[in-house]
C-alpha cells in the first residue's frame, strides 16, 4: 500500500510556483462557498510516519486557506478528563460544524496503531477497534461530515537521514528527542500496523490517501488538491435522495396492542407508605453513588422520556434530592439550537457525557430523533430509521466505559393527561408548563404510541434496557424510578 509513495516524487520549483496561485484561489472560493451554503463539515485526518512533513504541510494548508474557518486539533496523549469518559468523547466535541473545516493531527487511529505496533494488542483486538472506527466514520458521513484521511509516508532510510540532519544543526536539534530515535527503531512494526489499519478502513465514504512525504512541494500540492477535490465534490453533488429505511418497520403485536398497553396504570401508593419508601430509596441511591467503586469506575446516565405531563420533572427532583449537587448535572433537551443543527445529531448528547463518579440526568434525550422528530416530520425517514443502530452503538460505548445506563418511559393515559393539562392552565406557577404544542401532540397520541413501541423493541438491549413506568399516580412513578436506579447501580457494582 505504501510502495507508490516511496517512488521519488519531485516537483520543480517553477511548476510549483505556477500552480500554487491557481490552487489557492480555487481553495478559497470553495471554502467561501462551503461557509455560505453550510452543506457539510469537512474533517481532515492527518497521520503518518515521523518526519514526513505533516506539521509543515498543515501549516502551508492553513496559509492557503482562510484560517478563520479552520480549526487544527493536535491529538496527543489523553488527559485525565478525557480518560474519565468514553474514548470517542474527545473527538465528538471537536467535530467541525457545517460550513467549517477541522484538521485532526493525530486521531482515533493513533492509539490503536501505536498499541499494535508495540505488541500490546493482537491482530484480532486491532481489527475490533478498526470495526468501531468504520462505524464511527460511517455515522459521520451519514450526518453530513465529509472525511478526508491523509497518511504521510517516507522510508525508514529517509526518516533516519532527516533526524540526523536536524540533530546536527543547533537551530533545529531541539526538535529531535530520544523518543524520535526509539520510534525509528520501531519503524517496521509501525509500518505493518499502519498498513493493516489503512487497508481495513479505506472505505467508499472515508478513503485514505497516502502522501509521499519525501519532497516538500509535491506533498503540499497533493494535499491542497485533495482538499479542493473533497470540497468541490461535496459542493457540486446533487442533494441525496431520500433513502428507504434500512430495516423493516416493527408493527404492534397481532392483537394490535403496543408495549405501552401492557402497563398497569392503576397502581397507587398510599401517603403513609410513600414517605417512608421515598426516604429509604433516596438513602440507598445516595450511598451507592458515594462508594469508592462507583466513583473510580462508573458513572450514571439516565434518560427520562414519557408522555407530556407524565411527571418527568417531579421524578427528576426526587432523584436529585438524594445526590450531592456537585456530582450531577440535569440536561433539559428542547428543540435543537442552530449550533446543534450544524453538527451530527448525537453531538449534543456526547458533550454532556459524565466523567466517572458523576451522573447526568437527561430530561428528554437522544430518543427525540425516533419520537418527536419522526412523528412531526422534523427528521427524514432515512435519518430516524438509521438512528436506532446509532443509538444502540452510543449506549454500548457508554456501558463499556463503566456507565450505568438507565432509560425510563413514564406513561399516563389520555384522561389523566387531560386532567393535568387543565390543572396546569388553572395554576399560576404551573401555567408555563403547558403550551400549544402539548395540545397538538395529544392529537397524535396513536402515532406516538406506535413510535414508542418501535423504539422500545429496537433499543431495549441487555446493556441498556428500557423500564416502562405507569405514572397515573405520581407517587408510584417516583418510587418506581428510584427503585429502578438503585437496582441498576447495585447490579453494576456487583
Amino acid at each position: 500500500m505504501f510502495e507508490a509513495a516511496e517512488v521519488d516524487h519531485h516537483v520543480a520549483k517553477a511548476r510549483y510556483e505556477d500552480e500554487v496561485p491557481r490552487l489557492r484561489e480555487a481553495l478559497l472560493a470553495a471554502q467561501d462557498e462551503l461557509r455560505d451554503r453550510e452543506r457539510f463539515g469537512l474533517c481532515v485526518v492527518v497521520g503518518g510516519v515521523d518526519a514526513a512533513g505533516k506539521g509543515e504541510t498543515v501549516n502551508q494548508l492553513q496559509y492557503w486557506l482562510d484560517p478563520r474557518q479552520v480549526r487544527v486539533h493536535g491529538i496527543g496523549r489523553a488527559t485525565d478528563e478525557e480518560r474519565a469518559r468514553p474514548f470517542y468523547w474527545r473527538f465528538w466535541h471537536l467535530l467541525p460544524p457545517r460550513g467549517q473545516t477541522g484538521v485532526f493531527m493525530g486521531s482515533w487511529y493513533t492509539d490503536a496503531i501505536l498499541t499494535h505496533a508495540a505488541g500490546r494488542c493482537s491482530d484480532a483486538e486491532l481489527d475490533t477497534v478498526l470495526d468501531e472506527v468504520r462505524h464511527f466514520e460511517r455515522m459521520l458521513t451519514d450526518e453530513n461530515v465529509h472525511v478526508l484521511k491523509l497518511w504521510f509516508h517516507i522510508t525508514k532510510k529517509q526518516v533516519k537521514k532527516r533526524l540526523e540532519k536536524l540533530s546536527k544543526d543547533e537551530a533545529t536539534s531541539w526538535r529531535v528527542t530520544d523518543e524520535d530515535w526509539k520510534r525509528l527503531g520501531r519503524y517496521d512494526a509501525m509500518r505493518h500496523s499502519a498498513e493493516r489499519a489503512l487497508r481495513q478502513t479505506s472505505t467508499d465514504n472515508a478513503p485514505w490517501l497516502v502522501v509521499s512525504g519525501a519532497d516538500r512541494r509535491h506533498r503540499q500540492l497533493v494535499v491542497g488538491r485533495a482538499v479542493l477535490e473533497t470540497l468541490r465534490r461535496g459542493l457540486d453533488a446533487a442533494p441525496r435522495p431520500e433513502p428507504a429505511p434500512p430495516v423493516p418497520r416493527v408493527p404492534p403485536s397481532i392483537d394490535g396492542r403496543t408495549v405501552l398497553d401492557t402497563l398497569d396504570l392503576a397502581k397507587k401508593v398510599p401517603d403513609e407508605v410513600y414517605d417512608v419508601r421515598l426516604e429509604k430509596l433516596q438513602g440507598r441511591l445516595a450511598r451507592l453513588l458515594r462508594t469508592s467503586r462507583f466513583r473510580k469506575k462508573h458513572s450514571l446516565v439516565v434518560a427520562f422520556e414519557g408522555q407530556d405531563a407524565a411527571g418527568k420533572g417531579g421524578s427528576i427532583r426526587r432523584v436529585t434530592a438524594a445526590l450531592d449537587p456537585r456530582s450531577y448535572h440535569v440536561v433539559r433537551i428542547a428543540a435543537p439550537s442552530d449550533e446543534e443543527k450544524a453538527l451530527p445529531y448525537l453531538w449534543r448528547f456526547w458533550r454532556h457525557v459524565p466523567a466517572r463518579g458523576r451522573a447526568t440526568l437527561f430530561d428528554r434525550s437522544w430518543y427525540g430523533r425516533v419520537l418527536v422528530e419522526r412523528v412531526e416530520g422534523f427528521a427524514s425517514q432515512g435519518d430516524w430509521a438509521r438512528a436506532y443502530a446509532e443509538i444502540n452503538d452510543f449506549e454500548e460505548q457508554l456501558h463499556d466505559h463503566g456507565a450505568v445506563v438507565v432509560k425510563l418511559w413514564l406513561q399516563i393515559d389520555q384522561d389523566e393527561q387531560l386532567r393535568r393539562f387543565r390543572e396546569r392552565e388553572a395554576t399560576g406557577h404551573k401555567r408555563h408548563k403547558i403550551t400549544a404544542e402539548d395540545w397538538r401532540n395529544r392529537e397524535k397520541w396513536d402515532q406516538y404510541a406506535e413510535a414508542v413501541h418501535e423504539m422500545v423493541v429496537r433499543t431495549s438491549t441487555e446493556l441498556a434496557p428500557w423500564t416502562l413506568v405507569g405514572a397515573n399516580d405520581k407517587r408510584h412513578a417516583r418510587l418506581e424510578v428510584l427503585e429502578t436506579l438503585t437496582r441498576a447501580v447495585e447490579a453494576r457494582l456487583e
